[in-house]
């Protein structure tokens, strides 16, 4: 099988002879301009894309063209970064004793027939490129470094896993080339490009980007890019409207013009980059909205993990409708030490030519026709500048991939000098294959490389700078790291954004590019999905009562804590005011006050009854009952004082029991008053035996009767069920309600129920009574003021069980002090009037007289 691979390797060139030229070669003599060579006792080969360009393609009624059909600027940076890394490793004492690196260079300008060509240069020991053929020379190449892009990587691969040597990539390639079954040799350098994604979301949800477009090239990497991240986006609640697969060239896939309307809304395009598609993207989007309008507006974030500097420069774009080109960079930390730095400029003429305007003669070598290095004292030192551009950016993983390789082989060396195989004092010589074991080892990924790591599913991390990338007036290019992805030795990524750090365009307003359906749902609202949409257009809608939403785009909105509430925004918690019927407030002035104007004036009708106790209308109707219903009157006035103020045990206790006692001995007496008037009556008829029934005993017995049975009731309420302080903060959504709890309902439904009861069978018996004969009948007056008392109480049910907090209790101490003062008035007034202004009517003769109302 090894010897049929060899032979199809070499099949296309079976033809060409020793000095023939191959037709899918370029010209030797041009072709060894960009090839670079230095001997050692070690070789290790390089397949540097640094250069692109596009060939004339051949034809066969003329004979092969070698000129460029384009060729952009070279990257020598990545050529002076591999140099210097050789020269680091040879001067340092401690790595690879004894032995000298060298290396072969080529430049492959990204073409498949260049890398071929190279790859023959690599593997042939003579002038003519004939693999396993010695024209006398030796070959001691060890590994190969390279930095081509997937298609050229695996041709890479599978002509030198024939002869098993290592090819290391430091380029962003394909997965495919991790399956160790089809390409046993390959080590990457560089992270996969999945290692993005979580990265890529969590820079579109900081800058709020939900409605996004994918682009990618039409090739199996593009497909499998949609196919990954489409997913991932979608379950963080992205939206991807556009899925655009993007030819090279002019050759574009054909557009869905329906989604015009979508290209206008989105304003943010994640564009997955392979080495030779840097510019394709940004060409599609200004070519789309040259057709659409406005072609201003958009951001393009890359998947690119290189520095793209010179592809943006050289491209020939406009850039207009791009505010800004996002990608990412393995962060590096370059803490290298130059030492005394002898110029690097040999071997690359062009450079020196370019960058200095000056020159010096090829040294040609005898072997293979390279252009022999020469290190030369009159070539200028490089600038400070220049030092930090060997090792920027991108190009930093060259210099660690290539002292990776050299640990691998120290490694290696030392390994095997513990197990020499001695002939003739002769060390047997290092074998490309025996380098497998040391590059396959962790330990081969973390030499000299800052921030790259080997996380614990065994495959590369590393730390990723975020850099905008800015295009001047004179078409130069800046990269400006505004953001940074750690990934700190866990799956799990933290983002940091800089961003003020990001240089917008001058025309631009400095505020971020939308990206979205909808607008946001701002705080205080909620998104709600839109049945049949995605789930990036959404309605907003308003918080529930009690609930807030303190960023813009809520998923849910929070509850508040119980002694917190919603402000008028919905936005945030505010804590709620404590409240309860207060003296300070004007509800609790004007009862207070009317309270106790009223007890005043009960005390004052209680000073005339007692001073005037000797005259006919006081003992006209039981001047004890008089008394007893006086003084019931004035602690009912005195009990609304226990309803204002802050609610506490005691006062809980005493509210609703001392209220239904007090109630029930006035209405009592008041009963107690209502049948003397009729039994007084029934007296005055001749025969009646009604007349002993008449004196104290009689109406202390109906008093002490009917409030002992209020007093049985309250005592088992406060037996079983007390009422007790308590804080509502439920009733009213901004307040916390301290307020007194009646414990059980039913009592103190059942308390009132009794008062009223009493009330019903006193206003009853006062009704029947009212036309009784006599000047002053004072059952006319009790069937008023039973009437007033009957009324207030039963409005009072209603509203009080229609308000709620302190106006709860505001409504029960007026209908106690409104009952009472129609009893008061009512009965009373009458007879001060009498006693103080009419002192003539005030006489036994005018109360006994009677006539008969028919």
């Amino acid at each position: 099988m090894a010897l049929l691979l060899r032979l199809l390797l070499l099949l296309p060139f079976a033809d060409c002879g020793m000095e023939m030229k191959c037709p899918l070669t370029l010209e030797r003599d041009w072709l060894d301009t960009f090839n670079y060579y230095r001997p050692g006792d070690h070789l290790i080969g390089g397949v540097i894309s640094a250069t692109r360009a596009l060939f004339n393609p051949h034809k066969f009624n003329e004979p092969p063209s070698t000129s460029f059909y384009q060729k952009a600027s070279t990257k020598y940076w990545q050529l002076l970064s591999f140099l210097f890394a050789i020269q680091d490793i040879n001067q340092n004492p401690r790595l690879l004793p004894n032995i000298t690196l060298g290396y072969s260079i080529h430049e492959n300008f990204f073409d498949g027939r260049v890398t071929c060509e190279s790859l023959l240069d690599l593997l042939s020991t003579g002038q003519a490129n004939v693999p396993n053929y010695n024209f006398g020379g030796q070959n001691n190449l060890l590994a190969v470094l390279e930095g081509a892009d997937t298609q050229n990587s695996i041709q890479i691969s599978n002509m030198l896993g024939t002869y098993k040597i290592p090819q290391v990539s430091y380029a962003f390639v394909s997965h495919v080339l991790n399956d160790k079954r089809q390409f046993p040799f390959f080590y990457r350098m560089v992270p996969k490009e999945e290692a993005l994604y979580p990265g890529i979301v969590k820079l579109l949800h900081h800058f709020r980007w939900t409605f996004i477009g994918l682009l990618a090239p039409d090739t199996d990497n593009g497909v499998r890019f949609m196919k990954t991240l489409t997913p991932v986006l979608i379950e963080s609640g992205i939206c991807v409207p556009i899925s655009q697969i993007v030819k090279g060239g002019l050759n574009f896939a054909p557009i869905n013009f329906l989604l015009f309307s979508k290209w206008k809304q989105v304003n943010l395009f994640v564009y997955y980059v392979d080495n030779i598609y840097v510019l394709n993207g940004i060409f599609f989007i200004e070519l789309m909205y040259k057709l659409i309008k406005p072609i201003e507006g958009k951001v393009l974030i890359t998947t690119a993990m290189w520095d793209i500097s010179l592809e943006l420069m050289y491209g020939g774009l406009s850039f207009q409708p791009i505010h800004g080109i996002f990608s990412f960079l393995i962060e590096t930390n370059k803490q290298t030490n130059y030492g005394d730095f002898p110029a690097l400029l040999f071997a690359i003429d062009e450079f020196v030519e370019e960058g200095f305007n000056c020159s010096y003669l090829k040294h040609a070598l005898a072997v293979k026709g390279w252009a022999r290095c020469r290190e030369r004292e009159n070539v200028e030192m490089l600038s400070q500048d220049d030092r930090e551009g060997i090792l920027s950016l991108d190009n930093h993983r060259i210099y660690n991939t290539v002292q990776a390789v050299a640990h691998s082989l120290n490694a290696a060396d030392s390994s095997r000098s513990r197990q020499r195989v001695m002939d003739s004092l002769k060390i047997q010589k290092l074998q490309p294959w025996q380098l497998h074991p040391f590059l396959g080892n962790g330990q081969f990924y973390n030499s000299s490389k800052e921030g790259v790591y080997l996380d614990e599913n065994g495959e590369l991390a590393a730390d990723l700078d975020i850099v905008n990338w800015v295009r001047f007036p004179n078409k130069s290019i800046l990269g400006v790291k505004f953001g940074n992805i750690k990934r700190q030795g866990s799956p799990l990524r933290e983002l940091t954004i800089d961003q003020d750090a990001i240089m917008w365009p001058k025309w631009f307003n400095q505020t971020l590019p939308p990206s979205r359906c909808v607008e946001s749902c701002r705080p205080g609202f909620v998104k709600m999905v839109q049945e049949g949409k995605p789930l990036c257009c959404y309605d907003c809608i308003p918080c529930p009562e009690g609930t807030i939403s303190s960023q813009d785009d809520a998923e849910h909105c929070t509850k508040c804590p119980e002694n917190q509430h919603q402000n008028n925004d919905k936005d945030q918690c505010d804590p709620k005011v404590i409240t309860f019927l207060t003296y300070e407030e004007h509800v609790g002035i004007v009862l207070s006050s009317f309270a106790l104007f009223l007890s005043i004036t009960t005390g004052f009708v209680l000073g005339i009854f007692i001073t005037y106790k000797k005259t006919p209308i006081v003992k006209a109707n039981n001047r004890d009952l008089s008394y007893i219903l006086l003084f019931s009157l004035l602690l009912s006035f005195l009990s609304s004082f226990l309803f204002i103020g802050q609610p506490r045990k005691v006062n809980c206790l005493l509210q609703q029991t001392a209220f239904s006692i007090i109630f029930s001995v006035a209405v009592s007496s008041v009963l107690a008053k209502t049948i003397t008037v009729v039994l007084a009556f029934l007296a005055t008829k001749p025969g009646n035996r009604v007349r002993r029934w008449l004196g104290k005993t009689l109406t202390n017995s109906i008093v002490i009767a009917c409030s002992s049975l209020q007093v049985v009731i309250c005592t088992i309420w406060l037996g079983m069920s007390p009422p007790f302080p308590e804080s509502d903060m439920h009733s009213q959504p901004q307040e916390i309600i301290l307020q007194c709890n009646e414990g059980s309902v039913a009592m103190f439904y059942g308390s009132l129920g009794y008062m009223g009861f009493l009330a019903a069978i006193c206003f009853t018996v006062a009704f029947l009574a009212r036309k009784l004969p006599g000047s002053f009948n004072e059952a006319k007056l009790i069937t008023f003021s039973m009437l007033v008392f009957c009324s207030v109480w039963v409005s009072f049910v209603p509203t009080y069980l229609s308000t709620k907090g302190k106006y709860m209790v505001a409504v029960q101490v007026f209908s106690i002090l409104t009952s009472s003062a129609g009893l008061l008035g009512c009965i009373f007034l009458p007879k001060c009037y009498i006693i103080l202004l009419r002192s003539d009517l005030n006489t036994k003769a005018y109360i006994t007289t009677t006539k008969l109302e028919i």
